[in-house]
């Protein structure tokens, strides 16, 4: 199996509803984000995936939430989790990468790579992950 990871970021604001404590309060981080897709073939070139293709669908959706307030992004239903973050970001790669001719979603038996995993670091400390 091999896998290749890209990595983004963007700045964003947010607050957590239903939440006790700090993070109640609207508050910034500096969000990192890794992607990372998987296969079992390499293409004629030697490669899972060309790295330009995953940086640009990647870059492109964090550019949508840079510098926003997400609490006023629908998508996150008040509650911009670093969870709900990861899960929106990784619908919108495979989204991007569709729009390209690039399918990166999963399904019974495919042999392409596929987009396996989302990571958004709030800190260098704190990470959520979406995955298949």
């Amino acid at each position: 199996m091999f896998e290749v990871r890209v990595e983004a970021d963007f700045a964003a604001a947010h607050f957590l509803r239903d939440y006790n404590g700090k993070c109640e309060n609207l508050h910034g981080h500096n969000y990192k984000v890794y992607a990372h897709v998987r296969g079992e073939k390499l293409n004629e070139g030697g490669m899972l995936m060309d790295f330009t293709q995953l940086k640009g669908a990647l870059r492109t959706v964090c550019k949508s939430i840079d510098h926003t307030n997400l609490n006023d992004l629908e998508v996150f239903n008040q509650n911009p989790s670093a969870e709900r973050i990861a899960m929106f970001i990784y619908n919108g790669i495979i989204a991007e990468c569709k729009k390209n001719g690039v399918d990166l979603s999963d399904e019974p038996g495919k042999t392409t790579p596929v987009l396996f995993a989302v990571d958004v670091f709030e800190t260098d400390t704190s990470r959520a992950r979406y995955s298949i």
